[in-house]
């Protein structure tokens, strides 16, 4: 029986896959943490040394207040500079005052600081920097984001914590950076628990403004629930079980907030690329290829690089993964379920 239930299982993704491939991006096609329009340029002159682009883009996005690209223009400019960083030392040597280039630096620096072995007493070394960085930065929320991050691995009281938190939220009451930076400070794998992971997530995404990221937040403590601690292979042990209710419920939300937007819009790509191991993860094989289907060429570093592994190749295989789970359930003369498009919602 157990010969006939596997050569029945090759004939289902034999007679299946190919046809739950249609809407997804080809393998060659497929981008890993692609800029946008207006960061490309920045990286491509950063590369040739120059970085007056990226200097009139982050101090672009500070006069309008677009404080999410900001956040995430920050992060992959700190990111660049962490293997190719002469353009940011030139930036710094031209205008050592420059705000934007104080942050892009200091991004950095907490980067690294992580990434010691002594990663607590390096980053509070780093408080002489990111203390005044923050307060002059007016409204400015990333500098807050990344005090939030900064407290975290330095091992901050909840009393700090709330502190900076309430400065952040002077700022800018739903910006998505602070509250996943909050949200990782209230998860089990740090200082809080599961349940209060979910408590914050869900409340913040309840007062979220309609197509805000935040709205998705539970999902990313979904995920904070569902993902093994480090080197341990299992979920993490602190408080009570994952509640696999609230784990779907997240995932839910989502999904509704994913057809929200157009397949292929690289700006969800991140919260999407979420969403799809979260659905894996709780076995929902049809919803998470039609997530596949929705990031289109868009693969991003998180969630699937944590862990050490390769980002890219791992999003190819889960999403293979994905098809063949879903081609085994499908019956041997049915059609085939789950084809991206054809399974609810894509957005507009």
């Amino acid at each position: 029986m157990s010969f006939l239930r596997a050569l029945v299982g090759a004939v289902r993704s034999a007679r299946h896959a190919p046809r739950l491939a249609v809407g997804l991006t080809p393998d060659d096609d497929v981008l890993l943490d692609a800029p946008d329009d207006r960061l490309a340029p920045a990286l491509v002159a950063a590369a040739l040394g120059d970085p007056e682009p990226a200097a009139k883009l982050l101090a672009t996005t500070r006069d309008a207040g677009d404080w999410e690209d900001r956040d995430r223009y920050v992060g992959r400019l700190a990111t660049f500079a962490y293997s190719r960083g002469e353009w940011l030392d030139r930036w710094r040597a031209v205008a050592p005052r420059d705000p934007d280039a104080l942050l892009v630096s200091a991004q950095l620096a907490v980067r690294r600081a992580w990434e010691s072995p002594a990663r607590a007493e390096r980053l509070r070394e780093l408080d002489p920097l990111l203390g005044p960085l923050a307060e002059e930065a007016g409204r400015d929320p990333v500098p807050w984001r990344l005090a939030l991050d900064h407290a975290r691995g330095a091992h901050a009281g909840h009393a700090v914590f709330e502190r900076l938190w309430e400065q952040a939220l002077l700022r800018s009451p739903h910006h998505y950076g602070c509250h996943v930076a909050a949200l990782k400070y209230l998860s089990a794998q740090w200082y809080g628990s599961h349940r209060a992971a979910f408590d914050f997530a869900e409340q913040a995404a309840d007062d979220a403004a309609p197509g805000s990221l935040v709205r998705a937040l539970p999902v990313r403590a979904a995920y904070e629930g569902l993902r093994p601690l480090p080197g341990s292979g299992r979920a993490p042990a602190a408080g009570p079980a994952v509640d696999e209710e609230r784990v779907d419920r997240a995932a839910d939300r989502g999904r509704a907030l994913s057809a929200e937007f157009a397949a292929g819009d690289p700006w969800p790509a991140e919260v999407r690329n979420l969403l799809a191991y979260v659905l894996v993860e709780r076995g929902r094989w049809e919803e998470a290829l039609a997530e596949f289907g929705r990031t289109g060429p868009y693969a991003t570093s998180f969630p699937w690089a944590v862990g050490g592994h390769d980002p890219l190749r791992r999003f190819l295989a889960t999403r293979d993964r994905t098809r063949a789970e879903l081609a085994l359930r499908t019956p041997l003369w049915g059609p085939a379920r789950g084809i991206p498009g054809r399974s609810g919602p894509r957005g507009h």
